[in-house]
């Protein structure tokens, strides 16, 4: 690499990259059964809490349970969330509970009227998010994959149509993908949806297996950008709740991240020497941008630290 293009890549390590919010609603829906209700909205509280972790702020997420899940108050939800948000920001929606599908419509299944497919594709259409995220965990989930596609959304359903009507075990593992390291593959303490999605359908396939049964659920994911849409934060990542600058720069990794699968993606049509250029000068911003983080992470422990030795030195 040229000496003009090291010190390119040099500058273009420290360059801000464009603000964007992460929002989140999670909707515990009509359990039916004390048993059910009481797991529905036990896995909703902890996926918001992880929600909270990765968005940042709790003014950022929305959960939904019991009597105050019901139509009105998602309807008014979403609205909500539709006049937040702005173009570059993130949105993810999380239903879980029952579902049904009588071949033409599904459901989900809250206290008094149920929310159609319908009517959530008009909510969802509402939110300008140019990224979107939509989890609907419920049985006969599958149902509602192509009616909600659109650009910029990814839909994961539990089920693959709305035959598959038992009720599912994928809102579990998807909270362990969300709350645990199990799902993080590259163990860089952030979880994107694909990861996530990897992690739960496996695992509702190896719970199966183990109960010797034939398995009632098939996840499906739809859509494209799931190995970059964030779904959780741990760790060192999830300082960023309380450290505006490791979240600025933790934004900027995920784009570096993005610029090498994009050089990748483009090696067919680049001479060799071209490629490996545009490759390493990408990677030394990474590794530049990594020191910074790493940096940044431990700086409120240090601070902490400072302070309580000054409390000392009398």
């Amino acid at each position: 690499m040229s000496a003009a293009r090291l010190i390119a890549a040099v500058a273009l390590s420290t360059v801000s990259v464009a603000h964007a919010d992460t929002y989140a609603l999670i909707v515990s829906g009509l359990g039916g059964e004390a048993q059910y209700q009481q797991r529905f909205d036990n896995q909703a509280g902890s996926i918001a809490a992880s929600a909270e972790k990765l968005t940042g702020a709790k003014s950022r997420v929305t959960s939904l349970a019991g009597t105050a899940a019901n139509r009105d108050s998602i309807r008014q939800a979403m609205r909500t969330l539709a006049g937040k948000v702005a173009r570059n920001d993130r949105v993810m929606v999380v239903l879980i509970g029952h579902g049904t599908f009588d071949g033409e419509e599904y459901r989900f299944n809250v206290p008094g009227p149920d929310l159609t497919a319908t009517e959530f594709a008009q909510l969802l259409n509402q939110i300008d998010a140019g990224e979107q995220l939509i989890v609907n965990g419920t049985s006969a989930s599958g149902a509602v994959v192509e009616r909600w596609r659109r650009d910029g959304r990814i839909v994961v359903s539990a089920t693959k149509n709305g035959g598959e009507r038992t009720a599912t075990r994928f809102p579990q593992f998807w909270l362990e993908a969300v709350t645990s390291e199990a799902a993080d593959i590259n163990k860089d303490d952030i979880v994107t949806a694909a990861e996530a999605f990897d992690y739960a359908s496996r695992r509702v396939a190896e719970s199966f297996k183990s109960d010797v049964s034939l398995a009632t659920e098939h996840a499906r994911l739809d859509g494209d950008g799931a190995n970059k849409f964030q779904v959780a934060r741990l760790g060192a990542a999830a300082l960023s709740v309380a450290d505006a600058a490791l979240n600025s720069l933790l934004e900027q990794r995920v784009k570096l991240e993005r610029d090498i699968e994009a050089v990748k993606e483009r090696k067919p049509t680049l001479a060799e020497a071209d490629y490996y250029d545009e490759l390493e000068a990408v990677l030394i911003r990474l590794a530049l941008l990594q020191k910074q983080i790493d940096a940044q992470a431990v700086r409120p422990a240090a601070a902490t630290t400072s302070m309580r030795g000054g409390g000392n030195g009398r």
